[in-house]
């Protein structure tokens, strides 16, 4: 990618090219406050996170999607739905030797990172099926896209000093997949007390 295609200043550049594998990336948006939206809803562009310094899930996966195009891998995104008592998720995803793997911003000790040894993108996300839990300990992931490439959006999203709202309005509409049919649903068991207890461990505190 052409470093001033975006209008990306110096310094975004300079960190971009520090984020050079899909682990640096992950180790970047670790390092990154979780935004708890204290003044309300926000989708901040990669350009704001950066500046800011603080990101959630779709706005650190922008990030991350645009670090992989600046190293010449496509940038797509991949929405994780859920049943109504729970919150999406979304991921940046990336292929190494064919296999997929997600890098991933969360407050949550499960819902993180995956190497890329999966065959597919069902089988990614099925990796974060038994974890993805809401407090009463119910298993709520139903649904998943196919990789949305960013750049279908144009380049704004990129440097944009207004939220890119485009951006998780699309992922709500795209075509999703099921991963649990309505006769399964209610025989998943319960997270237990333990995993209940892992569940709520958070790396930021408000």
């Amino acid at each position: 990618m052409s470093e001033n295609r975006y209008g990306l200043t110096e310094e975004e550049v300079k960190v971009l090219k520090i984020l050079n594998s899909p682990r640096k990336i992950q180790d970047f948006l670790n390092s990154l406050k979780i935004n708890f939206e204290e003044k309300g809803d926000t989708c901040l562009s990669p350009r704001r996170v950066l500046r800011e310094k603080q990101c959630h899930c779709i706005e650190g996966a922008m990030l991350a999607a645009l670090a992989l195009h600046f190293h010449n891998q496509k940038p797509l995104i991949v929405d994780l739905d859920t049943n109504r008592s729970d919150f999406a998720h979304v991921i940046a995803v990336f292929k190494e030797n064919n296999k997929w793997g997600a890098i991933s911003k969360t407050n949550h000790a499960v819902l993180r990172f995956r190497e890329p040894v999966y065959n597919s993108i069902r089988e990614l996300v099925m990796s974060y099926f038994h974890e993805y839990t809401n407090d009463s300990g119910e298993k709520t992931l139903r649904s998943y896209s196919l990789p949305v490439n960013v750049l279908r959006f144009g380049t704004n999203w990129i440097t944009s000093e207004e939220d890119v709202w485009e951006v998780p309005e699309y992922l709500v509409k795209v075509k999703h997949f099921k991963i649990i049919d309505n006769n399964q649903i209610p025989k998943l068991r319960r997270a237990d007390d333990l995993e209940i207890q892992a569940g709520q461990l958070v790396e930021w505190r408000k």
